[in-house]
């Protein structure tokens, strides 16, 4: 399959390939340079905090969605975090604006019940809701009818209350900047006032920057635009999956073939369900490395994974040989969105966590076993 010369450890592990990160970061870095903006890393897509120090060199930060999300910036990476919660909980307030240099609010009711207790040094925000999105799958979408994120147009008050300064909208989801362009074009025209009553803008993320296929160059051209229309604002985005986009594998092993009624199936040491849930909820088709599509080559397979859940499997795939017990698999592009979503259902064997380092030399950074499983219950 074609593995890394450095790949000498035949260990189940999430595999992050340095030179690929690098190369990402230095795409968004050039970005945010040259269309004058700020971009950070945003957890709940990419928090290999290994890197933190790495990305803290070529981005202005990074946004949480939660305390243990802001506790993991201010302690890794050595920075305040922009905090986002759909709802903030009581118990976590003090905490969360101790290590946080921007807060934005989902509603106005959270505003009012915090206004009085946030500190001089944070800067406030609401998230608005443009009720426009090119999202198709609902699970993803935040703009779809009777959604619990963000304040609706008709809702908001033309005159913004003294000590906001931001607005934050998040609705796109693995998309171009042809998408941004026409969202910005609803947001312009239903949120026009309040524009112009803030300080900044984060337009969360969702942002497909790193992908191929980009065009980098128009979403450059439009951010400046949009500064042009709006000098005063200071523009910020958040893209969590286009840090991590591409930049590593799951490295996986087939333990045993089983057959049922003309379908094979490999039994895997992992499990959709529990370490690559996108697969499942999105849902999206996996690529593994080497194999082709159904039908397209000799030998087709279902991946079956280690849990008891009927519905871990995905498939089909073919391959150019038998496949049999030993033999690996590698599911591409498992870095990003993945790991923040792992699971220890079922107490299945959670995959080490590792590196392919600057020297191509593969690292395991974390092995993740029985106590990690049993301090999770009790």
């Amino acid at each position: 399959f074609h593995l890394p010369p450095s790949t000498i450890i035949m260990k189940t592990a999430f595999v992050i390939e340095e030179s690929k990160l690098i190369k990402n970061l230095g795409l968004l870095a050039k970005v945010q340079k040259e269309a004058g903006i700020e971009i950070l890393v945003a957890l709940k897509g990419m928090a290999f905090w290994h890197y933190f120090p790495l990305m803290k060199q070529y981005l202005s930060g990074a946004c949480a969605s939660s305390l243990n999300e802001v506790r993991l910036i201010f302690e890794e990476m050595n920075v305040k975090a922009h905090t986002y919660c759909p709802v903030f909980i009581e118990d976590d307030w003090d905490e969360i604006c101790s290590m946080s240099s921007h807060i934005t609010f989902n509603s106005l009711s959270q505003w009012e019940k915090f206004r009085d207790r946030i500190p001089q040094d944070i800067s406030s925000a609401l998230r608005i809701n443009p009720a426009y999105s090119e999202v198709e799958t609902d699970l993803y979408n935040p703009a779809q009818p009777g959604s619990r994120l963000g304040i609706l147009a008709e809702q908001f008050p033309d005159e913004l209350p003294d000590g906001l300064e931001g607005i934050h909208f998040h609705v796109l989801c693995e998309q171009d900047s042809y998408v941004l362009e026409r969202v910005l074009k609803v947001v312009e025209e239903k949120f026009s006032a309040q524009l112009k009553q803030v300080k900044w803008i984060n337009m969360g993320g969702g942002h497909h920057i790193t992908r191929a296929d980009y065009n980098v160059d128009h979403l450059i051209q439009l951010l400046k635009d949009f500064k042009s229309r709006y000098p005063h604002l200071k523009v910020i985005l958040e893209p969590g999956e286009a840090v991590g986009w591409q930049t590593g594998y799951l490295q996986c092993n087939v333990e045993d073939i089983v057959e049922n009624q003309g379908v094979k199936i490999a039994m895997l040491d992992v499990s959709f369900a529990a370490h690559m849930p996108d697969t499942l909820e999105m849902p999206y088709k996996p690529e593994i490395r080497g194999a082709g599509e159904a039908g397209e080559k000799q030998f087709e397979y279902r991946m079956g994974g280690s849990s008891c859940l009927a519905g871990d499997f995905y498939g089909d795939y073919s391959f150019d040989q038998e496949l049999k017990p030993g033999d690996t698999i590698i599911f591409e592009d498992m870095i990003h969105y993945t790991m923040v979503k792992t699971t220890l259902f079922n107490g299945v064997k959670h995959p080490a966590i590792a590196k392919i380092d600057g020297e191509g030399k593969f690292v395991v950074l974390r092995e993740i076993g029985y106590e990690e499983y049993k301090n999770r219950l009790s």
